[in-house]
């Protein structure tokens, strides 16, 4: 895989000012703001009306639906939930959309589904890119993300703009597909670090120390990691009701990686020592809840401390 970080380069003859979305969720909505801030024409459709409520608040335009969208701007960003709302997207991208309409592809799907989007649209002259994005919807909000790029090269330089307005950071990976094969590499690690965080920071709490102490303490030393940094603050006093990632959208992107663990016969113990907890997770109710609900599910399979264990130090 031929990977390389895009630079800058000078905005093309013909700008891409006007930006659609298709999904209007966690992540597409944050994205969409930002793009806003930025300057671009922002339009938006999703099936929610208080999406598209808080797309017109923000200072976007919301669309009656995905047609109208897909038929007045230049890039369309999708950020769908499943398979099925891709392929809804595609036959409305194949039929509505201009020759030359820019799809970035957002989403974490199965590659085959993605691809099949793809030739869908390309019958029609629309050109669909496979961009999922690396980063959690709070790091969204923050233009904390990483666009992980694949499809043609030359879209993907004319994109740069666009990726530069809701992100801090984009790479061209090559081949149509590749984008999704890095998002699986980042997931399986977000997997392990989420729990390997949750069981650092139930230890500290058994001893008296604040999770948030030992994120503080413990993010710029060895053990530190992305997760211990973004989803360490929502682990203490039931922080995982402030959702950036649902622990049963979650559980889409464990799927997509065991199957590619297996596919490829990848042993990963590691991995699959975290699926029981996610699944745990689901069975306690924490299906609605950020991914971070896998300290309540530590804490519980654990007894209670005694008195000395848990005496502050």
């Amino acid at each position: 895989m031929n990977t390389q970080k895009i630079k800058k380069v000078s905005t093309p003859k013909v700008a891409l000012e006007r930006i659609g979305f298709l999904g209007l969720g966690i992540m597409g909505s944050a994205m969409a703001e930002n793009l806003i801030r930025a300057g671009f024409q922002v339009s938006g459709f999703d099936p929610s009306a208080k999406a598209r409520q808080q797309l017109k608040a923000a200072g976007g335009k919301p669309c009656r639906d995905a047609a109208e969208l897909v038929g007045s701007v230049q890039v369309v960003i999708s950020s769908l939930p499943n398979a099925a709302a891709l392929k809804d997207s595609a036959e409305v991208l194949a039929t509505a959309g201009q020759k030359g309409l820019l799809v970035i592809e957002t989403s974490t799907l199965d590659p085959r589904d993605k691809e099949a989007a793809r030739a869908k649209v390309a019958k029609s002259g629309v050109v669909l890119l496979d961009c999922p994005l690396s980063g959690t919807g709070a790091q969204a909000k923050r233009k904390d993300l990483t666009v992980y790029a694949s499809g043609s090269k030359a879209d993907i330089r004319r994109l740069v703009p666009v990726f530069e307005g809701f992100s801090k950071a984009h790479f061209d990976l090559g081949a149509f597909g590749n984008g999704m094969k890095m998002k699986l590499m980042a997931n399986l690690l977000v997997a392990i670090h989420n729990v390997s965080t949750a069981e650092a920071l139930l230890l500290g709490q058994r001893w008296g120390i604040s999770p948030r102490k030992a994120v503080e303490v413990l993010s710029d030393g060895a053990g530190g990691s992305r997760m211990l940094q973004v989803r360490g603050p929502f682990m203490e006093d039931e922080g995982w009701k402030e959702v950036t990632m649902k622990i049963s959208v979650w559980q889409k992107d464990m799927y997509l990686i065991s199957q590619a663990l297996a596919e490829t016969q990848v042993a990963a113990p590691l991995f699959a020592a975290t699926v029981p907890i996610y699944n745990a997770a689901m069975g306690m109710g924490h299906a609605s809840h950020d991914t971070a609900a896998v300290f309540d599910v530590l804490s519980r399979m654990c007894s209670e401390p005694t008195k000395s264990a848990s005496k502050k130090r």
